[in-house]
């Protein structure tokens, strides 16, 4: 870490540290920072609370929130772990969906398509944590922990603050917090949560991101858990129906910029910069996700109108209905989950596959079929 580019500005110190090749990390100072919001962000912070309302209005007005809810949960996901490195296809993350399983080792490809189903579990399984516990040092663990389990690997640690020293970058360009220094600086964060807010709800949730990344509190997972919980943030403290909107596709796009903007909080406390360029993600991301949902309302209106035409039964409106949550399916998966015996399941699906609302994936096996419309919607568009 080149400790040359903390200036006099930077919102924290730098503190001796017993490591290999480093002898600094940064110590964020507590929260809040020393930033007076100038009037000349009002037009955008505006638009972007704009953007988040239309966007909770469409997304309350939905007759079956899920609809949209679980597409863009599934697609933040795959661009949040990306981002960390992990890229595994949507096709991928969806099959493995239908029939979960543990990793063998820590080589086993299973690791990461478990990872990335963790993290839209994570999303999905928020609602009775919320109920539990409010955003807070234990939900984030509580959050860790889902994103780790059953993922092997001797760094992954679930739910536990890192006992270790952490680094950012190799060589290093970032090195957070001493572990020793781990627990005063959640409980700071915690404190700030709970009683000292004194932004925007929006602008206060971009700032405790970058506080939660500067800190890592975890060995692993930390980027993930972090732009999780700013969409949880974003939702609870925007007064949204749901947590409709995630960033990590924005952040994913200009990666290199949002790298850049949270080191250059720690170096030099450029906070209007990074709080310029979130609701700049903000606004389009917000915008994405109305488009998105416009068109799964069209697509889900077609398939119906597809299925009374060809006069469907009560359980391939079933299936139909649930080319939303998954928008791959499997014979066999269908069968067990409709009661029903195998052939009884191949004729439903071969139905859907004549009225044209599925298609033969290629090169799986078993077999498995998709819902080519919805699939480009959620994934690929």
């Amino acid at each position: 870490m080149d400790i040359k580019k903390f200036t006099k500005f930077a919102p924290g110190q730098l503190v001796d540290i017993d490591m290999p090749n480093y002898k600094y990390a940064f110590l964020p100072d507590p929260l809040p920072p020393k930033f007076d919001w100038p009037e000349r962000m009002w037009p955008l912070l505006n638009d972007a609370t704009k953007e988040l309302a239309r966007l909770d209005g469409v997304g309350r007005h939905l007759p079956s929130p899920d609809l949209l809810l679980r597409p863009l949960q599934k697609r933040e996901a795959l661009k949040s772990s990306s981002l960390e490195g992990t890229v595994i296809s949507a096709q991928e993350l969806l099959l493995f969906e239908m029939e979960p399983k543990k990793p063998k080792s820590e080589e086993d490809k299973t690791n990461s398509w478990m990872g990335v189903f963790n993290y839209a579990e994570s999303l999905a399984r928020w609602e009775s944590i919320r109920s539990e516990i409010p955003i807070s040092a234990r939900a984030i663990c509580r959050l860790h922990e889902i994103l780790m389990n059953g993922v092997r690997g001797a760094n992954r640690a679930p739910g536990q603050f890192r006992r270790g020293p952490v680094q950012i970058g190799s060589p290093a360009r970032f090195i957070p917090p001493p572990a020793n220094r781990i627990t005063d600086c959640i409980s700071d964060m915690e404190k700030y949560i709970h009683g000292g807010k004194k932004y925007d709800p929006l602008v206060e949730a971009l700032i405790i991101h970058y506080q939660f990344e500067a800190i890592h509190p975890f060995l692993n997972g930390n980027g993930r858990v972090g732009r999780l919980l700013l969409s949880l943030m974003i939702s609870e403290w925007c007064d949204m129906y749901r947590p409709w909107l995630y960033m990590s596709e924005y952040f994913e796009n200009h990666k290199d910029e949002y790298i850049d903007m949270l080191f250059n909080i720690s170096a030099n406390a450029e906070w209007e910069e990074w709080i310029g360029f979130c609701l700049r993600g903000v606004v389009e991301q917000a915008k994405i996700a109305v488009d998105r949902c416009i068109k799964i309302i069209k697509i889900k209106d077609e398939y119906q109108r597809v299925i009374h035409d060809i006069g469907g039964n009560a359980r391939q409106i079933r299936i139909v209905d649930g080319l939303f949550e998954n928008p791959i399916v499997r014979i066999t998966t269908l069968a067990k989950k409709a009661g029903v015996v195998y052939l009884t399941a191949k004729h439903d699906i071969e139905k859907l596959v004549t009225a044209g609302l599925l298609a033969r994936l290629e090169d799986v096996r078993p077999a498995a079929y998709f819902a080519p419309k919805i699939f480009s919607v959620m994934f690929i568009e």
